[in-house]
């Protein structure tokens, strides 16, 4: 078996693990987060969403639009590859997650960094984050959090964005008529994943592409949106 065969099965294995775990009516999910990181031990296999590089996509949009000295948020940034992407091309950047375990995990990853790493969470951020970056990213984190509350997680990271700035979404989609899986994640429908027009948002592009993984293909989204 190769390295990266090792990696996918553990990764494989962690992921069934979490899945009995990590549902809608989880009351805790700091707590949740925390014992994935904790019970990860350091291996990164076993924190399912830790790629340990930054986003193709991500990396593209930057060739194109980097900005020397503009301000950038990466949200439950993990293990910190995307956020680390964004300040290598030159945006003053804040990364936040809700688990403390990430943070202290990506600031030994990354010693040197320039990435401003913080515990936050998303429904209590700090009053000076409030439209403040020109560049907000999430990834993964609107699939990861209950449906039922996808609107108050939508305007929570639309309220980052400073007028005329940026934010990029990348998801996973489902078709408006299609089931609502067991979660999560739970992929967003199309709608939803365009509700960022209701926060007063522009689609600007969309590339709608798919992942294999496990013999599954999973339909997914990369957009960027502008604020008025």
């Amino acid at each position: 078996m190769s390295e990266d065969d090792d990696f996918l099965a553990r990764r494989r294995e962690a992921i069934e693990a979490l899945d009995a775990d990590h549902g809608e009516e989880k009351p805790d999910r700091a707590a949740f987060f925390n014992a994935v990181y904790e019970q990860a031990d350091g291996d990164p296999a076993s924190v399912p969403w830790a790629d340990l590089k930054p986003k193709a996509q991500l990396v593209q949009w930057l060739e194109k639009n980097a900005r020397e000295g503009k301000r950038a948020i990466d949200v439950a940034c993990g293990l910190g590859d995307n956020a680390e992407a964004i300040a290598a091309a030159g945006y003053d950047t804040t990364a936040f997650d809700l688990s403390q375990g990430a943070i202290d995990w990506v600031r030994k990853r990354f010693p040197e960094t320039s990435v401003d790493y913080h515990a936050a969470d998303l429904f209590d951020l700090p009053r000076e984050w409030i439209g403040a970056f020109d560049l907000v990213h999430e990834c993964y984190t609107l699939q990861a959090l209950p449906p039922s509350i996808l609107e108050r997680t939508s305007a929570a990271i639309a309220s980052l964005v400073a007028p005329g700035g940026t934010l990029l979404v990348y998801t996973r989609i489902r078709g408006n008529d299609e089931d609502l899986p067991e979660g999560p994640p739970w992929p967003l429908r199309e709608l939803d994943a365009m509700r960022f027009t209701e926060f007063g948002f522009e689609l600007i592009e969309r590339d709608a592409f798919e992942l294999r993984r496990y013999d599954r293909r999973s339909p997914h989204w990369f957009c960027e949106w502008r604020r008025a």
